[in-house]
């Protein structure tokens, strides 16, 4: 049982497994930082304005070119996460078609295999044979058909309908006129017991 449990298991992780991680995990670390710029964005924003109450506005200047830097790299940042996306879309979707090429393969090989077992010319044969098999019962068939004479079919005939007058025939109708009146049965009055007729 230990044996089962430690076994080591193969790993099937690809090449392409490994690249579709790596690209998936770069994408959630830009996303990461494109909330980290999107929040600082925020803050800048309502930094400046305060700025501007306070009648500093050289450094309420400086705050909104910075914050206009940072939203390039926002725009930046979101163009490479859309690269990214599509790069795994491309490699898991050429990964299906690999899977899809790898079936036709295999397919290929199936119906190749057979094919060799099964030629065309082995077909033709069998089928002529199967044909030949079928023209040789028909054949046999017209000759028993054929070698009854007129007084064989007038016999079966006649033994048909014999077979079926047997099958139709009823029980025959009693020649005596039935009785008009039915008598009345009168119940047997003292009559002996059983164990009284044997004792005596």
């Amino acid at each position: 049982m230990g044996n089962l449990f430690g076994r080591k298991r193969r790993s099937r992780v690809t090449e392409q497994d490994r690249a579709v991680l790596q690209l998936k995990q770069q994408r959630d670390k830009l996303r990461q930082y494109q909330k980290r710029l999107s929040l600082g964005l925020e803050r800048e924003r309502a930094l400046a304005r305060q700025l501007l109450r306070d009648g500093k506005k050289e450094k309420a200047m400086l705050l909104l070119k910075k914050k206009r830097y940072q939203e390039q790299l926002l725009d930046k940042t979101e163009n490479q996460i859309s690269n990214l996306e599509r790069m795994v879309q491309d490699i898991e979707f050429t990964q299906i078609e690999m899977k899809v090429i790898e079936g036709l393969k295999i397919g290929n090989e199936c119906l190749n295999k057979m094919h060799q077992v099964m030629s065309i010319e082995e077909v033709e044969r069998i089928i002529g044979e199967t044909q030949d098999a079928v023209e040789y019962q028909r054949q046999i068939d017209e000759l028993l058909a054929g070698s009854l004479t007129e007084e064989d079919e007038d016999a079966i005939l006649e033994e048909l309908n014999a077979i079926t007058q047997e099958q139709l025939e009823l029980p025959e109708v009693p020649s005596e006129p039935l009785p008009e009146k039915i008598p009345e049965v009168s119940p047997i009055k003292n009559r002996p017991k059983p164990e009284l007729v044997a004792a005596s």
